[in-house]
């Protein structure tokens, strides 16, 4: 994390008191305290998600509502679920399946109220088609599936889970545990919207035990760490999983995301905008 990550932060504080409707009168107090916390950050040794997960506790704290984004998270998987057919099409008359169900999933990564609540999914879904992958380790990740007994997928945001179904369908793999967030936090997946979808129909759902909206292991619970230690193959979905992995050092783990954030752009070695298939440590 660095500095940029922080100004972040307190740039999304409005938006984020508006979306659990803080009351006027207790606005100037509570942001004096969240930035305050801010202040004291070791950058160094922090984790942007880990941040967000701590502002929205403190919000949930002095507020009434528990999932913010409750509506937006039900719309997008409807929506998604209502192109569903035509995205199997898509895939079923596709001279190369994996290719295809591969990028439809990662164009989901578009679906995020983190950064913004402004994007086009099917104008990022054509370009998806369109264009190469700016980091291209998509035949490594097709090898690793087919050799794969385990494979451990972490999964982000609503919407982007129907086309993760997709894919996970389209690979047909029989041994699948499919990761959630335990508890709400911004438009992640958790255990109850995997089911909507029907996650459960093509892998094992799980929670990580936690509610940032990431992939923390010094905060996952028991028995997801000892899923994630024990599978052949982990692929890891958007950049709030990314921040949380991308100091490992594991040749199991392939990153899938659209880059959104230039900090993270530069971390990974890709511009803004960019659609990524990234095998750990290559």
């Amino acid at each position: 994390m660095n500095y940029e990550c922080l100004l972040c932060q307190i740039n999304g504080l409005k938006k984020r008191m508006d979306k659990f409707e803080i009351s006027i009168e207790k606005r100037n107090s509570l942001l004096n305290q969240l930035v305050e916390n801010i202040s004291n950050i070791d950058i160094e040794n922090s984790y942007s998600p880990e941040i967000t997960r701590d502002i929205f506790n403190s919000l949930k704290d002095v507020s009434i509502i528990d999932d913010p984004y409750l509506n937006e998270k039900d719309k997008s998987n409807r929506e998604m679920l209502d192109l569903y057919p035509e995205f199997q099409e898509r895939v079923e008359n596709s001279k190369d399946k994996f290719d295809t169900a591969l990028r439809l999933a990662i164009a989901g990564n578009i679906i995020d109220f983190g950064p913004t609540d402004k994007f086009d999914v099917f104008a990022t879904i054509e370009r998806v088609l369109s264009s190469d992958f700016e980091i291209d380790h998509s035949q490594q990740l097709e090898a690793e599936i087919k050799k794969a007994k385990t494979i451990l997928y972490l999964g982000d945001n609503c919407g982007e889970v129907v086309l993760d179904k997709l894919f996970l369908e389209t690979i047909n793999h029989p041994n699948v545990y499919f990761a959630v967030r335990n508890k709400p936090i911004l438009n992640d997946v958790t255990k109850k919207e995997a089911l909507q979808v029907g996650i459960h129909k093509v892998a094992k759902i799980i929670s990580n035990g936690d509610d940032a909206p990431s992939t923390l292991l010094h905060r996952v619970s028991n028995e997801f760490l000892e899923i994630y230690n024990s599978a052949d193959l982990i692929i890891s979905k958007g950049m709030g999983n990314f921040e949380g992995l991308m100091d490992e050092t594991d040749l199991r783990l392939f990153f899938l995301l659209m880059i959104k954030c230039p900090v993270i752009g530069a971390k990974i070695g890709a511009k803004n905008g960019a659609f990524v298939v990234k095998q750990n440590r290559i």
